[in-house]
């Protein structure tokens, strides 16, 4: 069956860990727009929803998803306790150290919450143009952080095609694609013709600014619509919902920490409509420009089964003052600048990393809307990098991208022969040292204590430096012969290191990556039995292979990073 046959309409979809979204095309008209969903649970004007669900008392079936199941509007009338909600489910893929625990299986979350994002992207979809089916005419692009394994795309598959979205597990008509090359190729599209950067060698850099994680990376437009990655991607903990967390402790600090701690375990709803009202009120508002800013906050109103839970001076003081705070300037300012000062030392490393002029910053995701990032941005760089701006619809980038890339596909016969001369992305900077174990003869010099059986010395073989830009799939080289006669066979033992050099391999941060087994026959020809082992590259994986020249034998394994920020992470607002 031909995909150019069958395919209408793609659908690129943003599972995130906190907010989530998706976009759509009509791929057969090439001036059809990519339209971003806007319309979520009967309320227009957002790009996203949150990733939450609230299930009915048995923990089987979802009663409510996205935004109402998070956040719950204050009743004077009722003080009802609230059940908390499953959220931060997808924290259960990847290399996630810290995993919430959940009510139900992640697994389960994870399926069910597809399932009703499904059935809103299927009739947004259907409704829009009345003959697509949507089984059969839609290609779906999912958005995957760039650290995620093969088994974790796995996972992501089980459960889409568990949740009734592709017809089979191994349906072509689901694609993944990672997070930063989607705001990459949003931007390339998007952006560098806006600012007149459209010729090949143009180097710019992305700051998505999440609402977990800010990621970095630094781009060259290559040309024919293909981009290189001109330094390692950067990566950080310092979001916009760490703004939050300061907020909260500014709260614990005026009505007492057990207060907030009980307001939140039985009013948990409660607890996130005040929050998303400092961000709407407060923190997307609050600029440099106005040292007069003023959140006043009104606990009654926003908050009014807090008052049982406040005690001593703390009730004493609110009653005064009528339950109402108001947070000013200064304290605006020490909530962002820890978080704000972090990101514009990234980028400033992240610079001075580049090999070349950077010609644009691009600010993507939903703190990038913060006038007081944009402006501490500007002020430390504008004399360095020409442009520095945030585009249309910054929150929406990466679903925009992965929309763009499953139209990029439509020139693809076949989707498993993804080459470089059809790839977006053909170039990645790595983030780490390649080698593998080697055992030459002990020489005067090395190491006594590290003498081995037969006058040996087990060391480190540098095949591939951390901060080489790489094709896709380019190989690097090495050939070897069997250290004794007798071999029957060769395992090689492949290791990485965030150092730039490295002599031995049980040195501190010096890890295995596997092992790559061959067997070597033709004993009677001694130690001649040359093979040749070559270390790969791919989108996210590292590919080993080794051939016998004697016999010409091939042997390949594919292996996975799944260090944390191995690549950058996740998530956007």
């Amino acid at each position: 069956m031909s995909w150019k046959n069958d395919i209408r309409v793609v659908v690129g979809i943003d599972f995130g860990t906190t907010y989530s979204g998706f976009a759509y095309s009509h791929l057969l008209d090439e001036n059809e727009n990519v339209h971003i969903n806007d319309q979520w649970h009967g309320i227009m004007g957002k790009f996203k929803t949150n990733t939450t669900l609230q299930y009915d008392d048995e923990l089987k079936n979802v009663v409510l998803w996205g935004n109402p199941a998070l956040c719950k509007k204050p009743n004077r009338k009722k003080n009802n306790n609230e059940k908390k909600p499953v959220e931060l489910f997808k924290l259960h893929l990847g290399n996630c150290l810290n995993k919430p625990e959940l009510t139900v299986p992640y697994k389960k979350a994870i399926t069910d919450y597809l399932d009703e994002l499904g059935k809103l992207i299927e009739e947004t979809v259907t409704k829009k143009w009345t003959s697509i089916d949507f089984m059969k005419n839609v290609l779906l692009v999912v958005t995957v952080p760039a650290e995620y394994s093969e088994n974790d795309k796995l996972t992501m598959r089980e459960c889409i095609f568990n949740a009734g979205l592709i017809e089979n597990l191994s349906s072509e008509k689901l694609q993944f694609t990672t997070e930063p090359e989607a705001a990459a190729i949003y931007c390339m599209n998007n952006c560098l013709m806006e600012h007149n950067l459209t010729a090949p060698g143009t180097i710019f850099m992305i700051a998505d600014c999440g609402g977990g994680t800010v990621d970095l990376t630094t781009r060259k437009l290559l040309g024919e619509n293909q981009l290189g990655e001109v330094t390692e991607r950067a990566g950080d903990f310092c979001g916009s919902t760490f703004i939050d967390k300061e907020f909260v402790n500014l709260l614990k600090r005026e009505v007492g920490s057990s207060a907030v701690t009980l307001f939140e375990k039985n009013h948990y709803g409660q607890m996130q409509y005040l929050i998303q009202d400092f961000c709407r009120r407060a923190k997307l508002l609050f600029s440099d420009d106005n040292p007069d800013f003023i959140y006043e906050l009104d606990l009654e109103e926003l908050a009014p089964s807090l008052k049982q839970y406040v005690t001593g001076k703390e009730k004493n003081s609110l009653e005064k003052i009528n339950w109402f705070i108001e947070i000013d300037f200064e304290s605006m300012k020490s909530m962002f600048d820890p978080i704000v000062n972090r990101i514009v030392e990234m980028i400033d490393t992240q610079l001075n990393n580049s090999s070349g002029k950077c010609s644009a910053i691009f600010l993507v995701g939903g703190f990038s809307q913060s006038n007081y990032l944009q402006k501490a941005i500007k002020d430390k760089f504008s004399h360095k990098v020409e442009n520095i701006s945030v585009p249309t619809q910054p929150i929406a980038a990466v679903v925009y991208g992965a929309a763009l890339y499953g139209r990029s596909l439509n020139e693809v016969e076949d989707l498993t022969d993804l080459s470089n001369s059809k790839r977006i992305i053909v170039t990645r900077v790595l983030n780490r040292t390649f080698g593998v174990l080697v055992s030459p003869k002990w020489n005067l010099g090395d190491p006594p204590e590290r003498i081995t059986i037969g006058g040996r010395i087990d060391k480190f073989c540098l095949l591939a430096k951390r901060g080489t830009e790489v094709t896709i799939n380019e190989k690097f080289t090495e050939t070897m012969v069997p250290v004794f006669s007798f071999q029957t066979n060769i395992c090689f033992e492949i290791y990485y290191t965030t150092k730039s050099e490295a002599v031995y391999c049980d040195e501190p941060g010096m890890k295995l990556l596997g092992k790559l087994l061959i067997e070597l026959p033709d004993v009677e020809l001694g130690t001649y039995r040359p093979v040749t082992f070559n270390l790969s590259f791919g989108a996210i994986e590292v590919k080993a292979s080794a051939y016998n020249k004697t016999n010409g034998q091939n042997y390949e394994s594919v292996f996975q990073l799944n260090e944390r920020f191995s690549d950058p992470l996740d998530d956007n607002e």
